[in-house]
């Protein structure tokens, strides 16, 4: 079963851009197992057009809370299938490309084989919309291909699955690895401005500051 909730969390930045986020559920399936998960979809964008980070379990939801705007890119933190698993159709529906760091093909492929992504994303790639520029930062850990979208005019980071609130995303499945993430969150986003909101793949928000003083404790648990 998916399901969502309306747009919530509007928040204006530069150029008249602001970030929704609506809420879908569904099941993530990994390694023999499956866990029904609710995800954050993250919407940037002002009254004309978009940017969809993470189109999790229904396009038709994401599609609505677009509304009449203009999609100009799908974007996947990372390949897990509750992160891309409503991809494809919400390109059919929007006509947008879909954007994928190359690493993550592998776990793309589990859920979309007859399907690839449009575009490769890439480190210090940018990306923009409605005036806000978007920098990719490969946060590699969670997945191989797992990226961070740095958003310095919204005052804020879109980390996935890599930084959550009380640390770290999982690293006990297939394609990841807890050292790999912890330098990712040490080198790549704890570097970032402490005001920084982290915005993440599920649940809630925290900022870059309440988390930095914890990463002793997370390296030391191992989780």
């Amino acid at each position: 079963m998916t399901g969502g909730t309306g747009p919530t969390d509007p928040r204006a930045g530069q150029g008249g851009a602001r970030i929704e986020r609506l809420v879908t559920s569904g099941d993530f399936t990994l390694d023999g197992g499956t866990w029904h998960v609710e995800n954050n979809v993250w919407i940037i964008g002002d009254g004309r057009e978009v940017l969809v980070v993470d189109p999790a379990h229904d396009a038709a939801a994401i599609r609505e809370a677009v509304g009449n705007r203009t999609v100009t890119a799908i974007v996947c933190t990372h390949g897990h299938n509750d992160h891309v698993n409503a991809a494809p159709e919400l390109a059919e529906l929007t006509g947008a490309p879909i954007h994928l760091h190359p690493l993550d093909a592998p776990l793309w492929a589990l859920t979309h084989p007859d399907r690839t992504p449009d575009r490769k994303l890439a480190d210090g790639r940018r990306l923009e919309v409605a005036g806000t520029e978007l920098t990719v930062l490969h946060t590699p850990g969670h997945t191989p291909g797992a990226v961070s979208l740095y958003a310095p005019g919204l005052g804020t980071v879109f980390t996935g699955d890599t930084l959550f609130r009380g640390g770290p995303g999982a690293t006990g499945r297939s394609f990841s690895d807890f050292p790999t993430i912890i330098v990712s969150i040490r080198d790549r986003l704890l570097t970032l401005p402490p005001e920084t909101e982290v915005r993440t793949g599920h649940g809630d928000a925290t900022t870059i500051g309440a988390e930095a003083p914890d990463l002793p404790d997370w390296i030391a648990r191992g989780h």
